[in-house]
């Protein structure tokens, strides 16, 4: 089980607050790290992101570091998030926002993807496209009908 992520963008405090509204969440400062922003689902796992700004860096020495900012535009970091709300809610909240956001079909279940900043994508899944991709990912043993055996 995944407990949290971090993540980094352009505008920590925004995007937490977001994330925190379509979760169905929290937000609230990261002690260790000034500018970074934890956000919580208030799940029964204890579900939750902490938001850096972009150029923050992991050590081994310092903890938190930070180096200038010259990432791409795209980053291959995304996740996909269960939610209770509904697609139009999502959709609303990415409107006001100006974020992108639009269905994918391209696996074995629909997902609702979302883009922070315009950059990162979630794939937030409403409770019927998580009920579907449950049935992927709790399926019977083995890899998924389609994909071949070793």
């Amino acid at each position: 089980m995944i407990r949290h992520v971090s993540i980094s963008v352009r505008e920590p405090e925004r995007v937490a607050r977001v994330l925190a509204e379509v979760m169905g969440g929290l937000y609230w400062p990261f002690p260790p790290r000034k500018g970074s922003f934890f956000v919580s689902q208030r799940d029964e796992n204890g579900s939750m992101l902490e938001v850096h700004s972009l150029g923050t860096v992991l050590q081994p020495d310092i903890e938190f570091g930070w180096v200038e900012a010259a990432g791409p535009a795209y980053v291959p970091t995304h996740m996909a998030i269960s939610v209770d709300k509904s697609i139009e809610q999502i959709k609303a909240i990415a409107d006001r926002e100006d974020w992108l956001c639009r269905r994918n079909d391209r696996a074995q279940f629909p997902v609702l993807e979302f883009w922070a900043e315009n950059r990162m994508m979630f794939e937030f899944l409403p409770p019927d496209f998580a009920a579907q991709y449950l049935r992927v990912a709790t399926g019977p043993p083995g890899p998924p009908p389609g994909v071949p055996r070793e």
